[in-house]
Protein backbone atom coordinates (compact mmCIF):
# COMPACT_ATOMS: atom_id res chain seq x y z
CA UNK A 1 0.00 0.00 0.00
CA UNK A 2 1.29 3.47 -0.51
CA UNK A 3 0.03 6.61 1.88
CA UNK A 4 -2.34 9.58 1.39
CA UNK A 5 -1.31 12.59 0.04
CA UNK A 6 0.54 14.82 2.84
CA UNK A 7 2.78 17.91 3.23
CA UNK A 8 6.25 17.37 4.10
CA UNK A 9 8.05 19.85 6.04
CA UNK A 10 11.92 19.69 6.99
CA UNK A 11 12.60 22.60 9.85
CA UNK A 12 15.97 24.11 10.68
CA UNK A 13 15.48 25.04 13.66
CA UNK A 14 13.52 24.15 16.83
CA UNK A 15 11.06 26.97 16.98
CA UNK A 16 10.38 26.68 13.94
CA UNK A 17 9.59 22.74 13.95
CA UNK A 18 7.11 23.49 17.08
CA UNK A 19 5.41 26.23 14.91
CA UNK A 20 4.15 23.53 12.65
CA UNK A 21 2.96 21.10 15.23
CA UNK A 22 -0.92 20.94 15.83
CA UNK A 23 -4.00 19.07 14.93
CA UNK A 24 -3.56 16.40 11.78
CA UNK A 25 0.56 17.01 11.55
CA UNK A 26 2.72 13.62 12.90
CA UNK A 27 6.58 14.10 13.74
CA UNK A 28 9.31 12.02 11.39
CA UNK A 29 12.16 10.97 14.12
CA UNK A 30 13.20 7.68 12.78
CA UNK A 31 9.73 6.95 11.36
CA UNK A 32 9.70 2.86 12.07
CA UNK A 33 6.40 3.13 13.20
CA UNK A 34 4.76 6.32 11.90
CA UNK A 35 5.27 5.42 8.29
CA UNK A 36 4.55 1.65 8.32
CA UNK A 37 0.99 2.96 9.59
CA UNK A 38 0.59 5.60 6.93
CA UNK A 39 1.27 3.03 4.46
CA UNK A 40 -1.31 0.64 6.00
CA UNK A 41 -3.66 3.58 5.67
CA UNK A 42 -4.20 3.53 9.50
CA UNK A 43 -2.98 6.98 10.09
CA UNK A 44 -3.60 10.21 7.26
CA UNK A 45 -1.71 12.82 8.26
CA UNK A 46 -2.30 16.26 6.74
CA UNK A 47 1.07 17.38 7.31
CA UNK A 48 4.82 15.15 8.33
CA UNK A 49 7.35 17.52 10.24
CA UNK A 50 10.89 15.69 9.96
CA UNK A 51 12.68 16.88 13.04
CA UNK A 52 15.66 15.11 11.60
CA UNK A 53 17.15 18.59 10.81
CA UNK A 54 16.99 20.27 13.91
CA UNK A 55 20.01 20.85 15.60
CA UNK A 56 20.38 19.97 19.30
CA UNK A 57 18.19 17.10 19.59
CA UNK A 58 21.11 14.09 19.32
CA UNK A 59 22.44 14.95 22.40
CA UNK A 60 23.09 12.40 25.20
CA UNK A 61 24.19 13.82 28.37
CA UNK A 62 25.11 13.25 31.89
CA UNK A 63 24.54 15.84 34.66
CA UNK A 64 23.32 15.73 38.70
CA UNK A 65 23.49 12.18 38.72
CA UNK A 66 21.11 11.89 35.71
CA UNK A 67 21.02 11.13 31.96
CA UNK A 68 19.47 13.45 29.37
CA UNK A 69 18.49 11.75 25.83
CA UNK A 70 17.51 13.70 22.88
CA UNK A 71 14.55 12.91 20.42
CA UNK A 72 17.32 11.86 17.78
CA UNK A 73 19.18 9.40 19.90
CA UNK A 74 18.61 6.42 17.97
CA UNK A 75 18.55 2.89 19.62
CA UNK A 76 21.74 1.76 18.19
CA UNK A 77 23.49 3.77 20.35
CA UNK A 78 22.57 2.12 23.76
CA UNK A 79 23.65 -1.13 22.34
CA UNK A 80 27.20 0.01 23.95
CA UNK A 81 26.56 -0.75 27.95
CA UNK A 82 29.50 2.33 27.99
CA UNK A 83 27.17 4.46 26.27
CA UNK A 84 25.56 5.26 29.84
CA UNK A 85 27.55 5.34 33.25
CA UNK A 86 27.08 2.19 35.55
CA UNK A 87 24.49 0.01 35.98
CA UNK A 88 22.19 2.17 33.83
CA UNK A 89 23.87 1.88 31.08
CA UNK A 90 24.20 -2.02 30.97
CA UNK A 91 20.23 -2.28 31.75
CA UNK A 92 20.04 -0.04 28.29
CA UNK A 93 21.97 -2.48 26.56
CA UNK A 94 20.05 -5.71 27.55
CA UNK A 95 16.98 -4.23 26.46
CA UNK A 96 17.51 -2.52 23.44
CA UNK A 97 18.75 -5.69 21.90
CA UNK A 98 14.96 -6.41 21.87
CA UNK A 99 14.05 -3.99 19.93
CA UNK A 100 13.36 -4.82 16.20
CA UNK A 101 16.65 -6.05 14.06
CA UNK A 102 19.73 -3.67 13.58
CA UNK A 103 18.33 -1.88 9.96
CA UNK A 104 15.26 -0.31 13.07
CA UNK A 105 17.43 0.46 15.97
CA UNK A 106 19.91 2.73 13.36
CA UNK A 107 16.68 4.58 12.80
CA UNK A 108 14.26 4.46 15.44
CA UNK A 109 14.69 7.12 18.80
CA UNK A 110 13.93 5.98 22.19
CA UNK A 111 12.05 9.29 22.37
CA UNK A 112 9.81 7.96 19.03
CA UNK A 113 9.22 4.70 21.59
CA UNK A 114 7.73 6.86 23.95
CA UNK A 115 6.15 8.96 21.62
CA UNK A 116 3.99 5.92 20.30
CA UNK A 117 3.47 4.88 23.19
CA UNK A 118 2.85 0.34 22.59
CA UNK A 119 2.33 -1.14 25.40
CA UNK A 120 5.22 -3.56 24.38
CA UNK A 121 7.34 -1.33 24.00
CA UNK A 122 10.87 -1.85 26.39
CA UNK A 123 11.70 1.85 26.50
CA UNK A 124 8.44 2.52 27.87
CA UNK A 125 8.84 0.21 30.63
CA UNK A 126 12.17 1.03 31.72
CA UNK A 127 10.67 4.63 32.19
CA UNK A 128 7.74 3.53 34.17
CA UNK A 129 10.40 1.23 36.49
CA UNK A 130 12.87 4.46 36.74
CA UNK A 131 10.80 7.20 37.46
CA UNK A 132 11.99 8.92 33.76
CA UNK A 133 10.93 12.40 33.18
CA UNK A 134 9.72 13.78 29.82
CA UNK A 135 10.04 16.92 28.91
CA UNK A 136 7.55 18.56 26.46
CA UNK A 137 7.89 21.50 23.97
CA UNK A 138 5.74 23.71 22.37
CA UNK A 139 5.52 27.08 20.72
CA UNK A 140 3.80 28.73 23.47
CA UNK A 141 6.21 27.02 26.47
CA UNK A 142 7.55 23.67 27.80
CA UNK A 143 6.92 21.49 30.65
CA UNK A 144 7.71 18.61 32.56
CA UNK A 145 5.97 15.18 33.10
CA UNK A 146 6.86 12.01 34.84
CA UNK A 147 6.38 8.54 32.91
CA UNK A 148 4.04 7.51 35.90
CA UNK A 149 1.53 10.12 34.67
CA UNK A 150 2.40 10.18 30.94
CA UNK A 151 1.01 7.00 29.86
CA UNK A 152 -2.70 6.76 29.43
CA UNK A 153 -3.37 3.46 27.63
CA UNK A 154 -2.52 1.89 24.12
CA UNK A 155 -0.64 4.53 22.11
CA UNK A 156 -2.41 7.62 24.42
CA UNK A 157 -0.71 9.62 26.63
CA UNK A 158 -0.91 12.67 27.56
CA UNK A 159 1.80 14.80 25.00
CA UNK A 160 -0.57 17.15 23.20
CA UNK A 161 -0.69 17.28 19.42
CA UNK A 162 1.10 20.89 19.29
CA UNK A 163 4.28 19.42 21.64
CA UNK A 164 7.26 17.76 20.76
CA UNK A 165 9.22 15.82 23.33
CA UNK A 166 12.59 17.12 23.48
CA UNK A 167 14.22 14.69 26.27
CA UNK A 168 13.97 11.83 28.57
CA UNK A 169 15.95 12.04 31.87
CA UNK A 170 16.48 9.27 33.95
CA UNK A 171 18.33 9.05 37.10
CA UNK A 172 21.58 7.48 37.36
CA UNK A 173 21.50 4.11 39.08
CA UNK A 174 23.59 3.34 42.23
CA UNK A 175 27.44 1.47 41.40
CA UNK A 176 25.85 -1.24 43.63
CA UNK A 177 22.69 -1.80 41.51
CA UNK A 178 21.92 -5.01 40.06
CA UNK A 179 19.95 -4.93 36.69
CA UNK A 180 18.15 -7.67 34.48
CA UNK A 181 16.24 -7.47 31.17
CA UNK A 182 14.41 -10.96 29.98
CA UNK A 183 11.28 -10.99 27.23
CA UNK A 184 8.88 -13.59 25.78
CA UNK A 185 7.75 -13.73 22.50
CA UNK A 186 6.53 -16.09 20.03
CA UNK A 187 9.26 -15.02 17.14
CA UNK A 188 12.70 -13.38 16.87
CA UNK A 189 10.74 -9.86 15.61
CA UNK A 190 7.61 -10.24 17.08
CA UNK A 191 6.31 -7.57 19.55
CA UNK A 192 6.73 -8.89 23.52
CA UNK A 193 4.17 -10.81 25.18
CA UNK A 194 5.55 -10.23 27.95
CA UNK A 195 8.68 -7.96 28.93
CA UNK A 196 10.05 -7.44 32.11
CA UNK A 197 13.32 -4.78 33.31
CA UNK A 198 14.32 -5.21 36.72
CA UNK A 199 17.12 -2.87 38.56
CA UNK A 200 17.56 -4.29 43.06
CA UNK A 201 20.23 -3.57 45.50
CA UNK A 202 20.94 -5.97 47.76
CA UNK A 203 23.33 -4.76 50.75
CA UNK A 204 24.48 -7.74 52.98
CA UNK A 205 22.06 -10.39 51.27
CA UNK A 206 18.84 -7.97 52.00
CA UNK A 207 16.88 -5.98 49.25
CA UNK A 208 16.75 -2.29 50.05
CA UNK A 209 15.40 -1.11 46.94
CA UNK A 210 13.99 -2.93 43.81
CA UNK A 211 12.32 -1.28 40.28
CA UNK A 212 10.50 -3.54 38.18
CA UNK A 213 8.51 -2.16 34.96
CA UNK A 214 6.48 -4.52 32.97
CA UNK A 215 5.46 -4.16 29.11
CA UNK A 216 2.59 -5.61 27.51
CA UNK A 217 0.96 -6.74 30.78
CA UNK A 218 -1.45 -4.09 31.02
CA UNK A 219 -3.00 -1.22 28.51
CA UNK A 220 0.04 0.41 29.19
CA UNK A 221 3.77 0.01 30.83
CA UNK A 222 2.92 -0.16 34.65
CA UNK A 223 5.79 -0.21 37.32
CA UNK A 224 5.11 -3.77 39.50
CA UNK A 225 4.95 -1.56 43.03
CA UNK A 226 3.02 -4.15 44.65
CA UNK A 227 6.39 -6.93 43.91
CA UNK A 228 8.61 -4.20 44.40
CA UNK A 229 6.83 -3.95 47.78
CA UNK A 230 7.10 -7.42 48.61
CA UNK A 231 11.32 -7.84 48.15
CA UNK A 232 11.96 -4.52 50.43
CA UNK A 233 13.79 -6.71 53.21
CA UNK A 234 13.57 -9.87 52.24
CA UNK A 235 17.06 -11.91 52.77
CA UNK A 236 18.29 -12.92 48.99
CA UNK A 237 20.30 -15.69 48.28
CA UNK A 238 20.60 -16.18 44.90
CA UNK A 239 19.57 -19.37 43.39
CA UNK A 240 22.14 -20.88 41.26
CA UNK A 241 20.36 -22.42 38.45
CA UNK A 242 17.93 -20.90 35.76
CA UNK A 243 15.29 -21.97 37.92
CA UNK A 244 14.10 -19.86 41.02
CA UNK A 245 13.22 -21.82 43.99
CA UNK A 246 8.87 -21.80 44.45
CA UNK A 247 9.33 -20.15 47.89
CA UNK A 248 12.01 -17.49 47.21
CA UNK A 249 11.36 -13.83 47.22
CA UNK A 250 11.89 -13.71 43.60
CA UNK A 251 8.96 -15.99 42.91
CA UNK A 252 7.09 -14.72 45.42
CA UNK A 253 7.11 -11.24 44.27
CA UNK A 254 6.90 -12.87 40.33
CA UNK A 255 3.43 -13.99 41.50
CA UNK A 256 2.57 -10.65 42.97
CA UNK A 257 3.24 -9.19 39.68
CA UNK A 258 1.34 -11.32 38.04
CA UNK A 259 -1.70 -11.02 40.34
CA UNK A 260 -1.55 -7.81 41.75
CA UNK A 261 0.30 -5.38 39.50
CA UNK A 262 -0.28 -6.58 36.16
CA UNK A 263 -4.16 -6.60 34.22
CA UNK A 264 -2.90 -8.72 30.99
CA UNK A 265 -5.40 -9.15 28.19
CA UNK A 266 -6.26 -12.32 25.86
CA UNK A 267 -4.32 -12.07 22.47
CA UNK A 268 -4.96 -15.07 19.90
CA UNK A 269 -1.84 -16.56 21.14
CA UNK A 270 -2.04 -16.59 24.52
CA UNK A 271 -5.28 -16.19 27.20
CA UNK A 272 -4.64 -14.72 30.54
CA UNK A 273 -3.93 -17.34 32.56
CA UNK A 274 -0.87 -18.26 30.53
CA UNK A 275 0.02 -14.37 30.47
CA UNK A 276 -0.22 -14.49 34.25
CA UNK A 277 1.75 -17.26 34.21
CA UNK A 278 4.55 -15.99 32.28
CA UNK A 279 4.56 -12.87 34.15
CA UNK A 280 5.11 -14.70 37.22
CA UNK A 281 7.94 -16.58 35.20
CA UNK A 282 9.51 -13.50 33.69
CA UNK A 283 9.83 -11.06 37.14
CA UNK A 284 11.30 -14.11 39.02
CA UNK A 285 13.91 -14.75 36.17
CA UNK A 286 14.63 -10.97 35.78
CA UNK A 287 15.22 -10.51 39.22
CA UNK A 288 17.14 -13.54 39.50
CA UNK A 289 19.77 -11.92 36.69
CA UNK A 290 19.99 -8.77 38.55
CA UNK A 291 20.93 -10.32 41.72
CA UNK A 292 23.98 -12.19 39.98
CA UNK A 293 24.84 -8.63 38.07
Amino acid sequence: MKPATFDYLAPRTLPEALAALGEGAQVLAGGQSLLLEMHLKRLDPALVVDVNHVPGLDHLDVADGRVEVGALVRHKVFESPEAVPGPLGGLFARAVVNIAHPPIRTRGTMVGSLAWAHPASEWCALAMALDAEIDLAAAHGTRTIAARDYFLGPFRTARRPDELITVIRFPLLSPDTGVGFLEHRRTGFSFAQVAVGAAITIREGVVTEARIGLANCADRPIRAEAAEQSLIGAEIACPGGPRVPADHPFTRAGRTAADQDAAPVPEPHADVEYRRHVIAVLVARTLREAAIR
